[in-house]
């Protein structure tokens, strides 16, 4: 059975810096595409970033480049998401996914697609308060 769970929500200050944490059971990283989401209140999922476990290639939103930053251990099935300088507006559910197929990195394809990945995350609350 495949999992994914989360860890390392809370509550921070405006400027801080949060690392969540995913680890995966039933499959192995480098096998799998995995990616961060985020979902604002009343807002769309959003994607953050994606990391092939094979090549360690991240592919990062526009909007997240720079203060974010993905990370894998594949010889402990985890993946992270180094948060820096964060904002009010960064208040957000977080999510780690996964999926079998790699991301199509084409110019055409978006490797960030929420429908590209089968499995999810139970979610992870980051608050930053101003």
């Amino acid at each position: 059975q495949i999992q994914l769970v989360q860890s390392g929500g809370g509550l921070v200050q405006a400027g801080g810096s949060l690392r969540l944490s995913c680890v995966a059971s039933g499959f192995t990283l480098p096998n799998y595409a995995i990616a961060w989401f985020r979902q604002a209140p009343g807002k769309e999922r959003e994607g953050i970033a994606c990391i092939d476990s094979t090549t360690d290639y991240a592919y990062y939103a526009d909007s997240m480049k720079g203060r974010f930053t993905i990370s894998r251990d594949s010889a402990n099935n985890m993946v992270y998401l180094q948060m820096n300088s964060l904002r009010p507006e960064d208040t957000a559910v977080y999510y780690c996914a996964a999926d079998e197929t790699k991301p199509d990195y084409s110019d055409n394809a978006d490797p960030l697609s929420i429908s590209e990945y089968e499995f999810w995350g139970q979610g992870t609350q980051v608050t930053v308060s101003s």
